[in-house]
């Protein structure tokens, strides 16, 4: 089949190789000049299985009431007159249940533990070098009662087949060193040594060019107007996505199969079709460090808890990210975020890195409600989703691109999964690599 894969990111590059070996005709179209230029440009580089544990949970309504209007705050929704934020917040406090949080946690570990492992069969065949580390990742609290809500979903995970062992402050810092300065304030943590890190970037790029290699046709500087439908009811299809081109021309591109793959900017271009996604856009920050002292910088990749900060060692850089801001598609810099992110880092590790000019970024997180995201068919029969990530497109996209490709093609995914349009199994069906061990 001809399949037009709508986006480049690592979502969009990760479908798009796969449709390829399995022997598709694959165009993406994305508006940028190159792969990886939006979501994942410079996100927090975690390969998290671990933090599989959605925003949406039941102490989530609590700390959001106490966050409104503080500008430094880890989650922060700017109310709007929008009704898709009003739909989606509504939907937010109905997956905070326990119960729907258990299913949610379920759901997130089966795609993400698929798509590590199918990221490191990936990693061994391209030979990609993307600064990768397999040191694990370290989880530290300095909350007790947080580190106590912490573990009865360390316990699902492992469950699941996560090893999620929950810690000691003192094997916190045993683990990683360079936090022996705020020993006094950890209370424990987490550490799963089965995750990795690794620039998200340099990842997607290669990988771009070694689908580009392999036939598929990338078109950048494209922009993506509208879908073009036939039909009605069942019968409906897309017949061809309409463009503008690199040179500013308007063309329509024809396809047997279209898959959605643009993150938060899936959720406008569907809707006129009756397809509406329960995707916002989350602002993500970044800032990136050059290391000065490599002793002193983290050598293992950290989540702190208490400022829901990511931290990751991409050779000589640290790389720091996190925080999630509702307010629509704005992608402004807000000064308070940037320089709260460096003033943690700085308590955290003083003599590491150089702190005069961090390299800031924000960028918008495809969010759903319950963080679990669209991957399968649309009631549109020639049109997939491959979207909704969240804060886990780089955990979740290899899997996601191959159990797309497995979709398309007409044969049903390895894992056992909430697939979008497709019937769920039944509890117990079989499943692949370690979540079949739990």
């Amino acid at each position: 089949m001809k399949v037009i894969v709508l986006g480049s990111g690592i979502i969009g590059t990760s479908s798009a190789w796969f449709l390829n070996k399995a022997g598709h005709d694959v165009t993406v179209i994305d508006r940028q000049p190159a792969a990886a230029q939006e979501t994942s440009f410079a996100n927090g580089c975690q390969i998290s299985v671990s933090h599989a544990e959605p925003w949406a949970n039941p102490a989530a309504p609590m700390k959001v009431l106490k966050w409104l209007g503080q500008e430094d705050a880890p989650l922060l929704f700017r109310l709007r007159p929008e009704l898709l934020q009003w739909k989606w917040g509504l939907q937010f406090l109905r997956e905070c249940t326990t119960g729907r949080t258990a299913d949610n946690i379920r759901q997130i570990v089966a795609i993400a533990e698929y798509s590590r492992q199918t990221l490191q069969s990936l990693r061994a065949e391209t030979g990609i070098k993307y600064d990768c580390l397999t040191a694990g990742i370290l989880h530290f609290y300095t909350d007790q009662k947080e580190f106590d809500d912490s573990l009865p979903a360390a316990k699902l995970m492992r469950e699941l087949g996560c090893q999620r062992d929950s810690i000691s402050a003192d094997e916190v810092v045993k683990i990683e060193p360079a936090l022996h300065r705020i020993r006094d304030k950890i209370v424990g943590g987490d550490f799963t040594a089965t995750d990795e890190s690794g620039d998200i970037y340099q990842f997607t790029t290669g990988l771009a060019e070694k689908a580009a290699e392999a036939g598929v046709d990338f078109q950048f500087n494209t922009m993506v107007t509208r879908l073009i439908t036939s039909g009605t009811g069942a019968a409906a299809k897309i017949t061809g996505v309409e463009i503008i081109d690199a040179h500013g021309r308007h063309k329509v591109l024809h396809a047997d199969a279209f898959v959605m793959a643009m993150g938060s900017f899936s959720q406008p271009l569907l809707k006129p079709l009756g397809i509406e996604l329960m995707i916002y856009p989350g602002k993500g920050y970044s800032a990136t460090y050059q290391i000065t002292n490599p002793d002193a910088a983290p050598t293992v990749s950290l989540t702190d808890d208490g400022y829901k900060l990511v931290v990751s060692r991409l050779g000589d850089r640290l790389r720091v990210a996190g925080t999630c801001e509702l307010n629509g598609y704005n992608r402004d810099l807000n000064t308070a975020r940037c320089e709260a992110i460096t003033r943690r880092t700085m308590e955290l590790f003083p003599d590491a890195c150089d702190y005069s000019d961090p390299a800031y970024w924000t960028g918008l997180r495809p969010l759903t409600p319950s963080n679990v995201p669209y991957i399968g068919k649309s009631k549109i029969s020639n049109l997939f989703l491959n979207t909704g990530h969240g804060t886990l497109g780089w955990t979740m996209g290899a899997g996601s691109g191959k159990a797309i490709a497995d979709i398309v093609s007409g044969r049903q995914p390895e894992l056992n999964f909430a697939f979008t349009g497709m019937p769920r199994r039944a509890p117990g069906a079989a499943l692949t690599g370690r979540i079949a061990q739990a």
